[in-house]
């Protein structure tokens, strides 16, 4: 009896699976006719790279490793939630980078992780929960609207004010992981 249902739970499975290898290949086609080299996709492009060059130039170089790591930290949470939103059908974005990847690589590699951890550096007199909520409302108020006007974002089943407490979690947590003591000095 249990081989049985692990077998029909294996083909299950295995049926899903390819629903989603064909999605994903009539997916690369549309990519690669209508996005690779068009104007969203060049537009994306500069927005993962330029972000970077900013950082690089502004970032602090004595905490250069510190703010790395507090970036690495965010692109995994940033990427998570994304995809956990492309997958649950929540919001879904034009002008990928990258066809296989379902989340925003403008959004979570380079916008957020660059952003947050600029932001962290500057002006540390301002309380995180004051940069927190400043940072929630311009993101969520102001920066996806723009992406959305664009044609690049497409809210589904959500809204704005959904991912302001998000955007302000994930900013405290950043903060958080940034003044960790154990990062100690060189």
């Amino acid at each position: 009896m249990k081989n049985f249902r692990l077998e029909e739970n294996t083909h299950k499975i295995e049926e899903f699976y390819h629903i989603v290898h064909k999605a994903n290949e009539a997916y690369f086609t549309y990519w690669k006719e209508h996005t690779f080299l068009h104007w969203d996709w060049w537009l994306s492009v500069g927005l993962t790279i330029l972000p970077w060059v900013i950082w690089w130039r502004w970032i602090d170089k004595a905490r250069r490793a510190r703010f790395m790591f507090t970036a690495f930290f965010i692109i995994i949470v940033c990427s998570w939630f994304d995809f956990c939103g492309v997958a649950l059908g929540l919001w879904y974005y034009a002008g990928k980078v990258i066809p296989t990847i379902p989340s925003y690589a403008p959004w979570d590699f380079a916008l957020f992780p660059v952003t947050m951890t600029l932001l962290i550096q500057s002006r540390p007199h301002i309380s995180p929960l004051k940069k927190a909520i400043f940072y929630g409302l311009m993101v969520a108020f102001i920066g996806e609207p723009i992406f959305e006007w664009t044609g690049l974002y497409t809210k589904v089943h959500w809204q704005y004010a959904y991912s302001f407490p998000i955007y302000m979690l994930i900013y405290l947590s950043a903060n958080w992981v940034s003044k960790r003591e154990s990062f100690g000095t060189v």
